[in-house]
């Protein structure tokens, strides 16, 4: 009886991992296709400020990233 109650709790404790897959999946679109930008263009990121748009924005997403990792393990 035992056995067949172990499963049933192991899945309920298990939580979503779906933010994170989201988040990793952002992440890793943003990096191919700032990588695609970077080689195609070699004034990337063409200003000071643009350039600091792209590194918080890169920030934002690793963080978001870290943050579902975290609430989901």
């Amino acid at each position: 009886m035992l056995h067949a109650i172990v499963p049933v709790a192991a899945e309920e404790a298990e939580t979503s991992k779906t933010a994170f897959y989201v988040a990793g999946a952002l992440l890793a679109a943003w990096a191919v296709a700032l990588g695609a930008a970077g080689l195609s263009r070699a004034e990337l990121p063409g200003g000071q400020r643009a350039e600091r748009g792209i590194i918080g924005f890169t920030a934002l997403l690793v963080i978001a990233t870290l943050t579902a990792a975290v609430v989901t393990a």
